[in-house]
């Protein structure tokens, strides 16, 4: 699916709930509304992924996180790079907005964010106005879909996937915590 060519219908199923795959800078994602516990919980049996492990957020914009990240606890120097990192392939573990749902989170009080420079994930984070969950479209154990048709192949036919080349990233985005700094994965 090309959003462009439907941006209503893809904002409508966005809405409703629907899990979708879609190109991002180094593999497939899947993602859904984050503040949709039914998708969320949906996301997770699709990859036999466990709740205690947490999802990230993926926006265009830093604006985007704002009720989901309590960026005013980030130490500004560590805020400072954070900033300065994004737009880019960069995951960053923050303190998370009061209420931001523990079905994001994992229970934990960080949440993991990042603001794309992928034209697809920017392009519907815009016409959402909204951050999306970002977790790789793989099902546990399996590699990273690199295409819609390896998409299909794990998933089935019926999941949405968007149109899209992936950007130039040859690993998934570097992770860090915001707190002290410190790199949890390497990209």
């Amino acid at each position: 699916m090309d959003i462009s060519q439907n941006p209503h219908h893809f904002k409508q199923q966005f809405l409703d709930g629907v899990v979708f795959a879609y190109p991002t800078e180094a593999v497939f994602g899947l993602g859904c509304d984050p503040t949709n516990e039914a998708a969320v919980m949906q996301l997770l049996a699709l990859k036999n992924r466990p709740l205690e492990k947490g999802l990230i957020l993926i926006a265009s914009s830093k604006q985007q996180l704002v009720k989901f990240v309590n960026f005013s606890a980030v130490d500004s120097k560590i805020l400072s790079e954070v900033e300065q990192s994004w737009p880019g392939p960069n995951t960053w573990l923050l303190p998370k907005q009061q209420g931001t749902p523990d079905f994001i989170t994992g229970g934990s009080d960080l949440i993991a964010v990042r603001v794309s420079d992928h034209p697809v994930v920017n392009q519907m984070c815009d016409l959402l106005n909204s951050a999306i969950v970002s977790t790789s479209a793989n099902l546990n154990g399996e590699p990273p879909a690199k295409t819609c048709d390896q998409v299909h192949g794990q998933f089935g036919s019926e999941l949405l996937c968007l149109d899209g080349a992936l950007g130039n990233q040859k690993n998934p985005s570097q992770i860090r915590n915001g707190l002290t700094g410190e790199t949890v994965r390497a990209s």
